[in-house]
């Protein structure tokens, strides 16, 4: 299938109740939160994270949907294979590093997706990807809490002044209730460089949809995708700036008076006054 032809820029809400959707190993876990606004915050790369792991796990068997960036990857390694398929020797010619970028593109979903810095050890070149995610924050501002928890075994049977102490495992760190808004990016110009095509972008869909589904755990239990709205251009250079368009949704709480609990104690407001050459689309209502 041949490339994307038109720009797009999209609206993704979700929200979390019970769980930590992106936990700050700088904070000892806690949810991530700006400090000036106490409002939550996910990053970009948590959200990739899993988007690569449902292509991953929806496309396991296909060729072309291989992912670059896996847990405890060694990536030169990855580099090394392109130029070993391509039957070339590794150098930093660019004719060379020209061939091994586009195997990349080929057969790693990711990199030609959101790009990767292939430059470092083997040279692979450079990508931009023509997906882009901002940071996500949510709605309001949001109070973690930090659980002790505690267990009914011990490691061993040694005694102790305190066994009360052995019993202790450590500590949980939740938001009891988040919304949370993040805006993409998508440029038809970048996907005609990196082969990002049809396929690939209904892929990419799909895991917003679905891959809060297969990422599950103690910490994640509740986490759920509310909100997909698609804008989608006449062109491929675009006919509106993306803010004009993200500022035509709007989520708003019901009640301000209570803390907020559910999804269903905000509403969106969507105008209907979409710009010409510009059509809107929820995927996800």
């Amino acid at each position: 299938m041949s490339a994307i032809n038109n720009r797009y820029e999209f609206v993704y809400l979700f929200d979390a109740t019970n769980s930590n959707p992106n936990g700050d190993p700088d904070a000892g876990n806690l949810p991530r939160v700006d400090p000036e606004t106490s409002r939550g915050l996910v990053t970009d790369v948590c959200l990739k994270r899993k988007i690569r792991n449902y292509v991953a796990m929806s496309k396991s068997n296909n060729e072309g949907f291989g992912i670059y960036i896996t847990e405890k990857a060694i990536l030169n390694d990855k580099h090394k294979e392109a130029y070993k398929y391509l039957g070339i020797e590794e150098t930093k010619k660019s004719a060379e590093v020209n061939q091994a970028r586009e195997f990349m593109c080929k057969n790693y979903y990711d990199v030609r997706t959101f790009g990767a810095v292939m430059s470092t050890g083997v040279n692979c070149g450079q990508v931009r990807g023509p997906v882009q995610l901002a940071f996500a924050t949510s709605i309001d501002p949001i109070f973690p809490l930090e659980i002790s928890i505690t267990r009914m075994a011990v490691a061993d049977g040694k005694e102790t002044d305190d066994d009360d102490k052995k019993r202790t495992m450590g500590r949980k760190h939740i938001v009891p209730y988040g919304l949370y808004r993040v805006h993409g990016y998508i440029s038809a110009k970048l996907a005609e460089q990196t082969g990002f095509n049809g396929d690939d972008l209904d892929l990419f869909w799909q895991a917003l949809q679905h891959m809060f589904e297969h990422d599950r755990s103690a910490a994640r239990g509740e986490i759920v995708a509310r909100g997909l709205y698609v804008f989608k251009h006449s062109s491929e250079m675009g006919n509106v700036p993306a803010h004009k368009l993200f500022d035509l949704i709007k989520v708003k709480r019901i009640d301000d008076q209570q803390p907020a609990r559910s999804f269903s104690d905000y509403r969106l407001e969507i105008s209907d006054k979409v710009p010409e050459g510009v059509e809107l689309t929820k995927i996800i209502d």
